[in-house]
């Protein structure tokens, strides 16, 4: 299995856990308004589960963000120049989103690793919520964003789609 197969695949299960976690989510924040207005009896540490979701779901679906051409991409210059020169741009921009992931990991490692062995929470009183799958999930997410983006400059700069079809003698393409 090529890197680019395995980057697709697990970028489509982690964006389908992520959708299916946020669909969760806003059953949970249903039943703590329903409870809050009509029973008088919320769902203590809603706002801390959310609040710690929310960066859990956006991390899981960077990669297929990425992957997907789903990023915000401002083109409108780019698209008038030569096709060496796109290739070119393209290939900085997505080294620099590749760096720009790195520089998450290498800033968050130490605080994801105390964040486990510490037992750090969030929240007082009811529910606390664990920090540390947050922190992991930044880590995780931010790695399958970095390798997206290298994926993508693969793709993007060398065309091994055109390769393949020159070396089988198809140029047709």
């Amino acid at each position: 299995m090529s890197l680019i197969t395995f980057s697709d695949r697990v970028s489509k299960i982690l964006m389908v856990a992520a959708a299916a976690w946020a669909f969760g989510l806003a059953f949970l924040v249903m039943g703590n308004i329903i409870g809050r207005t009509v029973f008088d009896s919320p769902i203590y540490g809603t706002a801390e589960i959310v609040a710690t979701s929310i960066v859990i779901v956006v991390f899981l679906q960077a990669g297929y963000a990425i992957r997907s051409r789903s990023m915000l991409k401002a083109d409108f210059l780019v698209v008038h120049l030569p096709d060496v020169v796109q290739r070119i741009l393209l290939a900085i921009g997505y080294l620099l989103g590749a760096a720009f992931f790195l520089m998450i990991i290498t800033g968050g490692w130490e605080e994801s690793v105390l964040s486990f062995m510490t037992g750090e929470y969030e929240g007082e009183g009811a529910l606390r919520v664990p920090s540390w799958p947050a922190r992991w999930t930044v880590l995780f997410g931010s790695g399958l964003a970095m390798i997206n983006y290298l994926v993508m400059a693969y793709i993007d700069v060398f065309r091994p789609e055109l390769l393949n079809s020159e070396v089988d003698g198809d140029t047709t393409t």
